[in-house]
């Protein structure tokens, strides 16, 4: 059911509005975040400065990592629906096709890793409406037009102030709103980082004629007019849309770039071999210089930063939004556990444990093929990332050889006996897993979802405890070897720390057996 977030808030009149979670920014981050918290039970209150959704196509790479995470949240069937994969690249040069151009390195899917070969393509607009819709039909909502003007916090909560509508008195609050983030600037956090070009950028969504969409197109640097001198100029159709994205760089730094309809066809006229006349609509545009940094810190007290307002990409690459996203996904279930008080509040420690490594890693990725000094490839698919230095990846097994699966890593997909887990993880819900061994030897734990697997190379053989996020928290052997009894009491010690043992009481302990089939 939808739910009208402004008429609600606006129904408090001089009072203070009460939620558990205040997400300030309803991009990609903070609406992810509000869908993964409704599924937990968790109210959360999404309040956006402007008065609409975003409307351009920004953002528009979704990596094979963060589609596991879409399917998760419900969302992947949509996305594709409304997505498609990116078109082969063609080179263009006075009129004429030079040749293909590939943008990524093949990587190939497999069963671990059923989405690997492909980055999907998705207008962030259309994504966002994706995530605001499956928000709604879990009862949440976006209040627009609530521009944050004031924020504090004390012991038990954050109150924020707005410039329009009553305050909101929430025990925590995120800052999702972007790169120039009012919540960050009112804890006075910095940014560090770097500028990857001082020359300006331009994006933007234009309907054009002249050119195929079966192609990515692009246009080597030529010598322009004043003030349209650059490099890089690519025109990429949007699928299952009229429109095509225009990304242009600039060579002198000091260029203003014209986002006008007028500005943009002479742009294109001098730069391509179509005419002014071609471009026949600007939907959406913006300029903005490429700049890699990231915040000093992800959290103060009662307040998470998240996305861009934890750190600011390179469009290069695609990780942007992609990282902002798992963000979200990485904080959800640790708020919902503190606040259901079934973890300790010191569980919300980790992260930023966890997060800002990941970032500074993606910075670098996406700083490295802005330059030209990295291609795109396994690494930018975001497969590889897990949380192995983490406190909470404890791994009890030794001598494990260098490629096995170890506490902190990704957990892979697989399938045996009709059971696939990423099915048997879809949901808020942590999971037990033992492959190629007893399941009658793993651990009790209260309400959580045992799945017993055959051996399978991806995992090899053992127990794992399997986070909401898709992420092996605890990994060992409970066998009838020595130390059982010990790693077992290790195991339960661990599930009361990260809040495991309320974290589903739904699932009341089910059991999926694919073993011995």
């Amino acid at each position: 059911m939808s739910t009208d977030m402004n008429a609600v808030v606006d129904a408090v009149v001089d009072a203070v509005v009460e939620t558990d979670v205040l997400i300030v920014g309803a991009g990609p981050t903070g609406l992810a975040l509000a869908l993964d918290l409704a599924r937990h039970g968790i109210p959360a209150l999404v309040v956006e400065r402007s008065a609409t959704l975003f409307p351009g196509s920004r953002g528009k790479g979704i990596q094979p990592r963060t589609q596991e995470v879409f399917d998760d949240l419900g969302v992947l069937d949509a996305l594709r629906a409304g997505g498609g994969t990116y078109p082969v690249g063609m080179i263009w040069k006075d009129g004429q096709r030079q040749g293909e151009h590939r943008m990524f390195d093949e990587v190939e899917a497999t069963e671990a890793d059923p989405y690997a070969g492909f980055a999907l393509m998705v207008p962030q607009w259309r994504t966002q409406e994706i995530l605001y819709a499956r928000l709604t039909e879990l009862g949440g909502g976006v209040a627009f037009g609530r521009e944050l003007v004031g924020l504090a916090q004390d012991a038990d909560g954050v109150t924020a102030s707005f410039a329009s509508g009553p305050p909101v008195r929430a025990r925590y609050a995120v800052a999702a709103d972007g790169g120039r983030s009012a919540v960050r600037r009112a804890l006075g956090i910095g940014m560090t980082g770097e500028t990857v070009d001082p020359a300006p950028a331009l994006v933007a969504d234009i309907r054009v004629t002249g050119l195929d969409r079966d192609n990515w197109h692009f246009f080597p640097p030529t010598e322009a007019g004043p003030g349209l001198q650059g490099g890089f100029l690519g025109i990429c159709p949007l699928p299952h849309t009229e429109d095509f994205q225009l990304a242009a760089g600039f060579a002198d730094p000091s260029a203003e770039p014209d986002l006008s309809l007028d500005g943009i066809r002479k742009l294109v006229a001098t730069r391509t071999h179509l005419s002014a006349d071609d471009v026949t609509e600007v939907r959406w545009a913006s300029e903005f210089r490429p700049r890699a940094a990231m915040a000093d810190r992800f959290r103060d007290g009662r307040v998470f930063l998240a996305g861009d307002a934890a750190h600011v990409h390179s469009p290069a690459g695609g990780q942007g939004l992609n990282t902002s996203v798992q963000d979200a996904y990485n904080l959800g279930w640790k708020l919902a556990a503190v606040l259901r008080g079934s973890a300790p509040a010191a569980l919300l420690d980790s992260y930023e444990e966890e997060r800002m490594p990941i970032a500074a890693q993606m910075l670098g990725l996406s700083t490295g093929i802005h330059r030209g000094e990295v291609r795109r490839g396994a690494a930018t698919q975001q497969l590889g990332l897990g949380y192995r230095g983490s406190a909470l990846a404890v791994e009890t097994r030794a001598g494990l050889p260098e490629e096995a699966l170890r506490a902190g890593d990704r957990a892979p997909d697989g399938t045996r006996a009709g059971i696939r887990l990423f099915d048997a993880y879809r949901g808020p819900h942590w999971t037990l897993l033992t492959v190629g061994t007893d399941a009658q030897a793993a651990p009790d734990l209260p309400g959580i979802r045992t799945v017993r697997f055959p051996a399978y190379e991806a995992y090899g053989t053992g127990v794992f405890l399997v986070r909401p996020d898709g992420y092996v928290g605890w990994a060992g052997e409970c066998g009838e070897r020595g130390g059982a009894a010990e790693r077992a009491r290790g195991l339960a010690e661990y599930a009361a720390v990260v809040g495991v043992a309320t974290q589903d009481p739904v699932l009341n302990g089910a059991a999926l057996d694919g073993a011995g089939q």
